[in-house]
């Protein structure tokens, strides 16, 4: 199966997530605490079914969900191939009904994110990425290809911030830029599409995700041209060049990381 029929699969399953996910948030639904004090609600649970149900119906891949981690290290190790899932990332966007929360499918090979699908339903807009073929996006209907914009010296940096998680240490980095700055705000891993999309030039992340939190929206980034770093904060901007990795350990939290064209 190529990657484009194989995008369009994972498109029509990230689709029906999204249905699903929108169907609860119409109406009253409730909220619970996981194990780590994060929101969790009915909708999470229904896009994690449809999702992994989906997957496992077009392929024999084990598959890796927010909603199903506690997969033993010793078993993910092994994994050449797998697919990392967060069936819906920005919750707690969800919960207060702003509608930046998305649905996130993205296939692993040896560490690197090859494929992704980012479907944000309430904003009807899907990015796909497949690293080395193509890189678009699709707003009501409407196909455009994503490029990232590169920084002109007139200009001001547009750098994405999260909604939900703001660190001091943001504006250290901040002041090595050469001009002024412009936080652009938005929740969930849109973060990342908005570089991949041109709308900002740099998403930097001091704060605590998950592999699946940024999988999707990495491999997006990766077709689009731009690059998610590790961010090592004893270097300067300009020398982070250690690119983020998968399942190379126990722990599925992320380093802090750059997102840049």
């Amino acid at each position: 199966m190529s990657r484009a029929q194989l995008a369009e699969q994972l498109t029509q399953i990230a689709h029906q997530a999204g249905k699903a996910i929108m169907d609860i948030y119409a109406r009253d639904f409730e909220v619970t605490d996981k194990q780590d004090n994060s929101p969790l609600t009915e909708a999470d649970l229904a896009a994690h079914h449809i999702i992994v149900d989906g997957l496992k119906a077009i392929s024999d891949l084990p598959v890796l969900s927010e909603e199903s981690a506690d997969i033993a290290w010793q078993e993910r190790s092994q994994w050449q191939q797998y697919w990392l899932v967060d069936p819906l990332d920005g919750t707690k966007e969800f919960i207060k009904k702003n509608g930046e929360f998305t649905v996130n499918i993205a296939l692993i090979e040896d560490g690197e994110p090859v494929l992704g699908v980012v479907f944000a339903p309430a904003l009807n807009t899907t990015y796909v990425g497949a690293v080395g073929e193509f890189a678009r996006v699709s707003k009501a209907g409407e196909m455009t290809e994503l490029r990232p914009a590169i920084h002109q010296n007139d200009e001001i940096w547009k750098v994405v911030g999260s909604r939900s998680h703001q660190s001091p240490q943001i504006q250290a980095l901040l002041d090595q830029l050469p001009g002024d700055t412009e936080l652009v705000a938005m929740g969930s891993s849109l973060k990342l599409c908005l570089v991949a999309e041109g709308k900002a030039h740099l998403y930097p992340r001091l704060g605590p995700t998950s592999e699946w939190d940024t999988a999707a929206a990495h491999a997006v980034v990766n077709a689009a041209g731009g690059t998610v770093c590790e961010l090592e904060e004893q270097k300067p901007l300009s020398e982070q060049q250690k690119p983020l990795r998968y399942n190379q350990k126990e722990s599925l939290l992320n380093p802090y990381f750059l997102v840049s064209c």
